[in-house]
């Protein structure tokens, strides 16, 4: 049995860019996350304090497949930065505005 490289199979080099406005990148403080059989929708948002709106100023979309690889990469980024800096505690609170 071979593996993909011995049989000839080439690695794609993506290059990526990124726009000075993106590079800028957006601050939120609460994702909003739906999804249908198809895909996985995720809102960012910021809600600024004593405010009763708030903006949704990012919307990414992406199938389950990919939603999955970003699960993983979520985690595994984690747990380098808590080995590195400490463990993030999870803030659970009863004063976190709802979501009308």
């Amino acid at each position: 049995m071979q593996d993909e490289k011995s049989q000839g199979s080439k690695e794609t080099q993506i290059q990526i860019s990124l726009d000075d406005d993106i590079a800028q990148g957006i601050y939120c403080n609460l994702a909003i996350i739906n999804h249908s059989q198809s895909e996985f929708t995720m809102d960012f948002v910021y809600v600024q304090p004593q405010q009763p709106k708030a903006k949704v100023r990012s919307r990414v979309i992406m199938s389950p497949f990919h939603f999955r690889r970003l699960i993983t990469a979520l985690e595994e980024n984690l747990s380098k930065f808590e080995s590195k800096f400490g463990t993030v505690d999870r803030i659970d609170t009863p004063n976190n505005p709802s979501i009308h």
